[in-house]
């Protein structure tokens, strides 16, 4: 496999990025979103994270920080919550559709 297929192969490794987790800190520091600010999006229903065991760190997968970089991008641009989430739904949806028919075609 030359070096050209492999760099493929890793960047179409979605599984992988589906494993890549980060907690509310280090979410904070990437987006510049505040972590109470985060937890009210999560309350809403607008963002998700998962814990492994009641009381413990909240964890981010790439979907939900894409989703808090995407929403923050829109709030900065004068979006209300409530319509940044809804533009940042249904690109998630166009983005979600797309890797999967990109999974498809490396099959």
């Amino acid at each position: 496999m030359n070096s050209n297929e492999e760099l493929k192969n890793i960047l179409l490794d979605f599984d992988l990025l589906g494993k890549l987790v980060v907690g509310i800190g280090e979410v904070s520091e990437i987006s510049g979103v505040p972590t109470r600010q985060i937890r009210y999006w999560e309350e809403k229903g607008i963002i998700h994270s998962s814990k492994e065991t009641e009381g413990t760190t909240r964890k981010y997968d790439y979907l939900n920080v894409k989703k808090v970089l995407l929403i923050k991008e829109l709030l900065d641009d004068g979006y209300t919550l409530d319509a940044a989430a809804k533009k940042v739904e249904d690109r998630m949806k166009n983005i979600s559709e797309a890797f999967a028919k990109l999974a498809q075609r490396s099959e």
